[in-house]
């Protein structure tokens, strides 16, 4: 599996100019204090596993901090020379967290930051409100789309779903932010050449997947990134590796990924209901 995944990445490689341009990726979602998971985001067991507390967040940053590794930057689809890789800090979902948290710990290490933000939570519950997405802009993070709705399954959506997700989302980030806005995340890891192409019809020039890769494609001009999502529990030792571009963790993450891949299209919604089941039993919920 080790010689696939270094045979998928050459392919990615070869297949655009662009994409020479190797990404390391990490996708992270709410930054709580320890066992505040109600304090931010989307509510529920199936959530909860991806937010990190903020001692455990911290921990990673300075362990990459450390490490003789690219430090984080922002990406555009030009930036980067052919052979130059690239690491990158996202954060998905628009959890209020992402003020009141995370980015205070990228600026202990002056780092920037990728938010996507579900615009249809914008101001409710948990999430961020109009005015905190523009501070997070002007602290020099990069703000982009994590659609509307926050579909469960992005990718079975019809091409007028689509089209609204992303434009609509796309649509009121340029409103608050009054500049354009062209960067999006795919929710729940449900990506297809169709969520892809609706997206760039939206003006979005850059998708984030949740694909645990570190090569790039192009999708009728939209840039489309991999990415390695950490949930809580992830040991520090673990992102270091994954940063350092190391084969085993990367490769054990192709894995898994993928194995979930085809339960998620095997399943289906039931697939997402035995899931979200089987973690509230174990969060005693």
């Amino acid at each position: 599996m080790a010689q696939q995944l270094l045979a998928v990445e050459a392919r990615g490689t070869r297949s655009q100019a662009m994409t020479a341009m190797r990404t390391t990726a990490l996708l992270y979602h709410d930054i709580v204090p320890r066992l505040r998971y109600e304090a931010s985001g989307f509510q529920g067991a199936d959530a909860d596993i991806y937010k990190l507390d903020c001692d455990e967040f911290r921990r990673h940053m300075r362990r990459i901090a450390a490490g003789s590794g690219p430090r984080p930057q922002i990406i555009t689809d030009t930036d980067g020379s052919e052979g130059e890789r690239r690491l990158l800090l996202t954060f998905d979902d628009g959890g209020v967290s992402a003020i009141e948290h995370a980015a205070g710990i990228l600026a202990e290490f002056n780092w920037p930051g990728h938010f996507f933000v579900t615009t249809g939570r914008i101001g409710t519950a948990g999430f961020l409100d109009e005015q905190q997405v523009r501070v997070l802009r002007r602290a020099g993070h990069a703000i982009g789309s994590h659609s509307s709705t926050h579909p469960l399954r992005m990718a079975a959506l019809s091409a007028a779903q689509l089209d609204r997700e992303w434009s609509e989302s796309v649509a009121r980030l340029e409103d608050i932010l009054g500049e354009p806005v062209a960067m999006a995340s795919i929710p729940g890891g449900y990506y297809s050449r169709a969520v892809a192409s609706a997206a760039a019809q939206a003006g979005v020039r850059l998708l984030f997947t949740s694909e645990p890769v570190t090569r790039t494609a192009t999708v009728d001009g939209c840039l489309v990134v991999g990415r390695f999502s950490v949930q809580q529990g992830v040991s520090e030792d673990w992102v270091a590796a994954v940063v350092a571009d190391h084969l085993l963790p990367r490769a054990g993450r192709y894995v898994a990924w993928n194995g979930k891949k085809l339960l998620k299209a095997a399943g289906g919604t039931a697939w997402l209901a035995a899931r979200k089941a089987i973690l509230a039993r174990r969060a005693g919920r």
